[in-house]
């Protein structure tokens, strides 16, 4: 007698074994990696070799007198002690502190107002964009030249337009504060353009329905800057703030192109009685000109200590405004 066939048996997965019971894949090896490792390797590399170890070794410059050709010299915590006690060190740190607050201050505001008006436009946006980008990608020698021309005592454009509204003429470039204006108004023209692009970014991340809602309530275009845009600017006006003022404390080619024909005793002194003299052209001069590389390790390690500071100074001051 014939049975009839039976259907397939179809097994079903079970749950998954987990706990003490569960089998785990066995874990790779670091080396199982080293196609990944070798991949990412020539960034590393290359920061250990020109970043990494030359912090290194300007750390362990610092506690040694040295010329750059002969034995070093141990020298402990004489260079930071005489460091501290250096005038002109300190008067490098003031002028770079009064010329810092004339160019960076007024460069965020007018970075902003633009970036305002661009985020306005209708026509022409990126052209705008362009033309206030192009001082920052330009050579900073060719603008410092250009610059000490127009600030030229005889024949400078800004004399020329004082004479024209019938004011006396100013030596810039050799009196003190002239220096300072000087330099100031190169890093303004050269940073406001990239800070503007900056604000420009953050602004378009702003809801426009803010700002309709701020016309609706009579709020005019002054009081929607000042009530809606600027309080939620405030991380980028932050981010912008730290950075010029990074760079802004590291000011050296401005002063060293525009005033090196100007200076009294080097031709990286500062211009007359040392007025645009800033904290990097000091650490130029006493590393390469005077050859004392041992004291000029001292004077980075001071430079980035108050470049540090003052970073820190400023991000606390913005986000004690917010809270």
């Amino acid at each position: 007698m014939a049975t009839a066939p039976t259907a397939p048996v179809i097994e079903t997965p079970g749950p998954a074994v987990t706990g003490a019971g569960a089998i785990r894949p066995k874990p790779r090896s670091i080396l199982g990696y080293w196609r990944l490792y070798l991949a990412i390797s020539p960034f590393y590399l290359l920061f250990l070799c020109f970043g990494l170890i030359p912090v290194g070794f300007s750390l362990y410059l610092s506690f040694h007198r040295w010329d750059g050709l002969g034995h070093m010299e141990y020298a402990g915590l004489s260079q930071y002690r005489y460091l501290l006690g250096d005038a002109q060190f300190w008067h490098s740190i003031s002028n770079t502190l009064i010329i810092w607050a004339i160019a960076t201050l007024p460069m965020l505001f007018i970075a902003l107002v633009a970036a305002v008006m661009l985020n306005s436009a209708v026509r022409f946006k990126s052209v705008y964009r362009f033309a206030y980008f192009l001082p920052n990608v330009t050579s900073v020698v060719a603008i410092a030249i250009i610059f000490g021309s127009i600030f030229s005592t005889n024949f400078g454009l800004v004399n020329a337009v004082l004479q024209g509204l019938g004011l006396d003429q100013i030596a810039w470039l050799n009196t003190p504060w002239g220096i300072k204006v000087a330099i100031a108004s190169l890093m303004t023209w050269q940073w406001t353009g990239y800070n503007a692009i900056i604000f420009l970014a953050g602004l378009q991340t702003i809801p426009g329905e803010l700002y309709e809602a701020a016309r609706v309530d009579g709020a005019g275009p002054v009081q929607t800057f000042f009530r809606v845009t600027v309080p939620l600017m405030r991380p980028v006006i932050l981010f912008t703030l730290v950075v010029s003022t990074v760079t802004g404390l590291q000011s050296f080619s401005e002063p060293q192109v525009l005033l090196q024909t100007t200076s009294n005793t080097s031709t990286f002194a500062g211009g007359p009685d040392n007025a645009g003299q800033t904290m990097v052209l000091y650490f130029f001069q006493q590393t390469f000109d005077n050859n004392d590389f041992g004291y000029g390790a001292a004077i980075a390690w001071g430079i980035f200590l108050i470049v540090g500071i003052f970073s820190i100074i400023n991000w606390r001051l913005v986000q004690r405004r917010e809270k």
